[in-house]
């Protein structure tokens, strides 16, 4: 139920697996750390997603590079491992990014801490 506000009944019938007390737990843990919105209805919470999957895999990948001692060779190893259409996608998107007059990155992406 990609961008619906569901309750937390609803999210745990999705998981028949995991009791509703922990699904409670886990929504509010989340809740906390701004990765679901949450709404009174009722006597009830709806629950949603504050981001897309795509952008919080992006989020985790911008922060493992940001983390990086050497951003440069941890991208070199990532584009080494992408299939050509995930090339040619990342080559895409690249090019809608840079601004417009602008070639090339800046250079010296190394980190000195």
């Amino acid at each position: 139920a990609d961008g619906a506000d569901l309750t937390v009944r609803e999210v745990a019938a999705t998981l028949p697996n995991h009791a509703y007390t922990t699904v409670l737990t886990v929504l509010d843990r989340l809740q906390k750390k701004g990765l679901v919105q949450r709404e009174v209805d009722g006597r009830a919470f709806r629950y949603r997603a504050t981001a897309s999957r795509a952008a919080y895999a992006a989020g985790l990948m911008r922060e493992a590079l940001h983390d990086a001692t050497d951003s440069d060779a941890v991208l070199v190893r990532f584009a080494e491992t992408v299939s050509q259409s995930e090339a040619e996608v990342l080559r895409g998107a690249l090019e809608q990014a840079r601004p417009a007059g602008r070639k090339g990155a800046k250079a010296g992406h190394q980190r000195d801490d």
